[in-house]
């Protein structure tokens, strides 16, 4: 299957979904947060094009436009720095929604091309979707309550940069098990 460039859409919605945290954090003194509001309406209707406009997908897009609301009517931060939270809580929901019923969203996505997988295999996609939603459990957990309690500087560093360091290193450590995994069943 022939790869494609990402599209401009695609690149645009990383960057601000990325450069969101630090956004709101520079903003939060110098702009009205009804203003920064408008970063998540943008992220939203980024994002509109590429979603399959399925349940899921209506849900996500609106919290993310209800919480804008929000910031808008009550010219409040609050409602902004919820947003991580949000979407932890949403790859929570499909993960484990994927565990009641599967295949696991990892199973799927090592299927590629529908390729058939061993028993082995199976069972460890279903193990990587757990812990994919324990990390997503707790990195929600730390985004609501920094949201919360937390100055927004702290919030901007934990949503930031700390949770993307720690998704990427368990995507580096998962990609050492499976190297382990599939060594031993070779």
């Amino acid at each position: 299957m022939k790869r494609t460039a990402p599209s401009i859409a695609t690149v645009l919605t990383a960057l601000i979904t990325l450069l969101y945290p630090l956004l709101i954090w520079f903003g939060h003194d110098r702009i009205e947060p009804r203003l920064l509001a408008m970063v998540l309406v943008a992220v939203a209707l980024t994002r509109l094009p590429m979603l399959k406009i399925g349940t899921l997908a209506r849900c996500w897009l609106l919290a993310a436009l209800v919480l804008a609301a929000l910031a808008v009517w009550f010219n409040a931060l609050l409602p902004l720095k919820l947003y991580p939270a949000m979407v932890s809580a949403a790859f929570l929901g499909v993960f484990g929604y994927s565990l009641l019923s599967p295949p696991t969203v990892i199973e799927r996505m090592a299927r590629g091309r529908g390729a058939a997988l061993p028993p082995f295999v199976v069972a460890y996609t279903r193990r990587v979707t757990q812990v994919w939603c324990l990390f997503f459990l707790v990195n929600g957990s730390i985004a609501l309550g920094t949201a919360l309690w937390a100055p927004a500087a702290i919030w901007s560093l934990y949503t930031g940069v700390i949770s993307y360091v720690l998704m990427g290193l368990l995507f580096a450590a998962e990609y050492l098990v499976r190297l382990r995994v599939r060594k031993r069943h070779v």
